[in-house]
């Protein structure tokens, strides 16, 4: 069996188009894009650029956009930076149990420096109900956090009703969307967001660069103070290398959203590992509002670690990224209430843009063998 990479939510590979895109930045380019001069105003032209092409991905202003290092800065961004500036306002923030530890543990920080947490729960599929967050909302409360898509599971979560919620309160929302982005459409506008976390390394690009979308009047404190690059948010000389591959990357994903074909291959290996596993394989998330490229499968009175130790050509998870290995149950699942019968068994395929049906194909055949 040769190695076959089922892991794409933990990490994507780069994408031919954003090697090419970025080679220039090896050589050239290596001017500061604040300086006036012959060498950095080049520069300045291929950020501002990648810029509008991060921008064109999620139908926002290119100056809404402010580059970071990864998707858990512009999380602690998001979080901290509206927190510190807002706090007069109030100190009540919303989020759910099953966000992303870039999101949980600034949360559990906030909490130690004087912010109120309520974490709501989820329904069987994951999935946060909009009315348990408008029962949550009090008089105090400045900012919505829940998240995009769960990374574990892949379900969706009903962004745009909640966006409803925090708009008719005047609350601000943001939304961690880094596995989201590139895989299904993401609009800032249509989803009613004030803010919107992007991961480099999951569609495509370097690892080392991210996005943190802030829509137009919202004011946040930086983490990183110094002079007055991105917007006076975040100091520090801008790594064009990096943002260029970005921003090629969030072009490509325009393409890539129009032709997916990811979600009929899913679908595929979902009827397949059903067709030869019967009720001893059960599917973890929403059946239907899921991500396309994301199946998160329990294989019952079973530990999906050691189904996958016996496999090692096959690069899977038994969990998001930040606690694979573990063979404890997975907190997502937890708070979905999945018995822990079924949830040790739980395996996290996740199918990128490389993936084939042949790949699929292998994939239950071993399985069906290691079982």
């Amino acid at each position: 069996m040769k190695k076959i990479y089922l892991d794409y939510n933990a990490s994507t590979p780069l994408a031919p188009e954003v090697v090419d895109a970025m080679k220039p930045l090896l050589n050239d380019y290596y001017g500061n894009p604040s300086a006036l001069h012959w060498a950095g105003k080049p520069v300045k032209a291929v950020l501002h650029k990648a810029r509008e092409q991060v921008a064109g991905l999620i139908n926002c202003s290119p100056g809404e956009i402010i580059f970071t290092s990864g998707g858990s800065e512009a999380n602690n961004l998001a979080l901290k930076g509206f927190y510190f500036k807002n706090v007069y306002k109030g100190n009540h923030i919303i989020t759910s149990k099953v966000e992303h530890p870039a999101i949980i543990n600034p949360c559990k920080f906030l909490e130690k420096i004087g912010a109120r947490v309520t974490y709501v729960g989820v329904d069987q599929y994951g999935r946060v109900l909009p009315e348990e967050i408008e029962k949550a909302v009090s008089k105090d409360t400045i900012l919505i956090n829940i998240m995009h898509s769960n990374n574990e599971t892949g379900t969706l979560q009903p962004i745009k009703e909640i966006g409803q919620i925090a708009k008719k309160h005047g609350i601000a929302f943001h939304t961690d969307a880094s596995q989201s982005v590139g895989k299904v459409p993401v609009d800032v506008n249509e989803l009613k967001v004030d803010m919107l976390t992007i991961a480099g390394h999951k569609l495509y690009a370097p690892k080392g660069i991210g996005a943190l979308y802030i829509r137009e009047g919202v004011e946040l404190e930086p983490l990183i103070h110094g002079a007055g690059h991105e917007n006076g948010l975040r100091a520090g000389t801008e790594n064009t290398l990096l943002a260029v591959g970005l921003g090629k990357a969030c072009e490509s994903a325009v393409i890539q959203l129009a032709t997916n074909k990811q979600k009929d291959l899913t679908d595929y290996f979902w009827t397949e590992l059903r067709a030869e596993f019967g009720d001893q394989v059960v599917l973890n998330g929403h059946p239907e509002e899921r991500l396309p490229n994301t199946l998160n499968v329990s294989f019952v009175r079973r530990i999906g670690q050691d189904l996958l130790n016996a496999i090692p050509q096959l690069a899977a998870s038994t969990g998001s990224a930040c606690h694979a290995g573990s063979i404890e149950l997975s907190p997502v699942l937890k708070e979905m209430n999945v018995p822990e019968e079924v949830g040790m068994g739980a395996i996290r395929f996740s199918l990128g843009r490389y993936t084939t049906k042949h790949e699929i194909n292998t994939v239950v055949k071993v399985f069906k063998e290691t079982f």
